[in-house]
């Protein structure tokens, strides 16, 4: 166990459709062919890991500009993103300045959770990614296939670059890297063994909200790089939380930031 500490930065709120969210969450029907689309509200959020051994940024976010032109249209139009605000700005109501974090674990390179990384342009600060996340980032932006989701501006920077390429890594004390295919082929979650709150798995869009984790409902197509493999990682989170009542934190739900700031 290690005497950590996890502190949430809010970064901001994304409004979409809950089809998105929830697989055929609205459903058209004979008596009903046109029903009333769902929208949903989810924050956005980073964490700060206060480990003994560093200050470990978890994700990045979104970009400042994302409402302005740095997302594409019709993107912004199926997620937007409000509360737009500089990393630096939201670290430092958090009480965190940009230098004080030691390294950064990016959860996987979409635009709401990598365009932080320009802040770390031409520093030494180490970048944990996963090596399938950082391929199939640069295929889907440098060609015509792939997921649209992700933005070469985003992540094709002077970055130190620490890649993870196993399925389970330990790179700190009861800190460990663990490979969540499924939302995106190279997704990390971070599982903690800590001294107070026990098995943390920060498992991020793994699950976008609670219903995703805990009714094994899968999010819409459009979230998913492979369903099969979404499936399998959620048998692995269901076997940590079994196996060592592991608090599991999903990725945008307000419950699990609430949930984070009581750690």
């Amino acid at each position: 166990m290690v005497d950590a500490t996890l502190t949430p930065i809010e970064r901001g709120t994304i409004t979409t459709d809950f089809n998105h969210i929830l697989e055929g969450h609205t459903m058209g029907s004979a008596t009903d062919p046109n029903p009333e689309t769902t929208m949903g509200d989810g924050p956005v959020y980073n964490v700060v890991i206060d480990h003994p051994e560093a200050t470990i940024l978890w994700d990045t976010g979104s970009h400042p500009e994302a409402d302005s032109g740095h997302w594409p249209a019709e993107l912004y139009a199926a997620f937007e993103h409000t509360g737009l605000r500089p990393l630096e700005d939201d670290l430092e109501t958090a009480g965190y300045a940009l230098e004080d974090i030691d390294c950064v674990i990016q959860s996987h390179l979409h635009l709401d959770h990598a365009t932080g990384l320009y802040a770390f342009e031409g520093t030494d600060v180490p970048i944990f990614v996963h090596e399938r996340e950082l391929k199939h980032a640069y295929y889907s932006a440098k060609t015509d296939a792939g997921d649209g989701a992700y933005l070469a501006g985003d992540f094709d920077r002077e970055l130190n670059w620490e890649v993870v390429h196993g399925e389970r890594e330990q790179r700190f004390r009861d800190l460990e890297l663990v490979h969540l295919p499924g939302h995106t082929p190279g997704l990390l979650g971070v599982r903690l063994e800590l001294a107070d709150a026990g098995t943390v798995l920060i498992a991020g869009d793994q699950a976008y909200v609670r219903e995703n984790y805990e009714t094994e409902h899968p999010m819409g197509g459009s979230l998913l790089w492979c369903k099969r493999s979404w499936f399998e990682s959620h048998r692995l989170l269901e076997e940590e939380e079994r196996r060592h009542d592991a608090t599991i934190v999903c990725g945008h739900d307000e419950r699990d930031l609430e949930a984070l700031r009581g750690l």
